[in-house]
């Protein structure tokens, strides 16, 4: 999801979206944790961008927002990895822009699933990424634009969710690009933490 988070549209420029706003990636963009992420040469500016994950568990659709529970299996950590400099060309020619985030290992995942049962109140998590110790990003999934149930409810609104579907919840202010060699060290609350390498070149 875009903009899920006010301090992230405010330092991009952008306004809050009325709506959730839905951009897809690729089963091919998925990699695990300590996978190391190889972008391709035809992106020179790559940022980091940690996530709260809901992972569903059903088959779904039309799912009101006060049903959203039954479709999750549970949850992790995503890096919504973004060639930023692409994204913003296609921005300013108002062309899609997938493509800047589906590059292959553009969205690692883990370390762990951690069953819904276990995670009593996914509104109230703190997400950090940091960089040799360095923070990066920080916020609480309470400052969501827009919560799961109304992101289930919207997204499932006449569009299907199947089991293992992953939903990247938005991240917060902090987006900054990564150098070669950094390792990156995404973590949230109860989850654990997510580490990956990026290897530029």
């Amino acid at each position: 999801m875009a903009l899920n988070y006010r301090a992230h549209a405010e330092e991009s420029g952008l306004e809050v979206p009325p709506d959730p706003v839905l951009f897809f990636k690729p089963p091919s963009a998925l990699t695990g944790h300590r996978s190391e992420i190889r972008p391709p040469a035809r992106t020179k500016h790559v940022e980091h961008e940690v996530e709260l994950a809901v992972v569903i568990g059903t088959r779904c659709r039309d799912v009101p927002a006060d049903e959203w529970r039954r479709v999750v299996a549970g949850y992790t950590i995503v890096n919504d990895l973004t060639a930023r400099d692409l994204q913003l060309i296609n921005h300013g020619r108002n062309v899609p822009w997938d493509q800047a985030k589906a590059f292959d290992g553009f969205a690692p995942l883990g370390p762990y699933l951690v069953t819904a049962d276990a995670v009593p109140d996914p509104s109230g998590l703190e997400m950090t990424l940091t960089i040799d110790g360095e923070v990066r990003q920080h916020a609480r999934t309470a400052q969501m634009v827009f919560g799961i149930p109304r992101l289930i409810e919207d997204l499932t609104d006449g569009m299907t969710l199947e089991p293992g579907d992953v939903i990247a919840t938005g991240t917060t202010a902090g987006i900054a690009p990564v150098s070669d060699g950094d390792e990156m060290h995404a973590t949230i609350t109860g989850l654990g933490t997510l580490r990956n390498r990026v290897l530029l070149g």
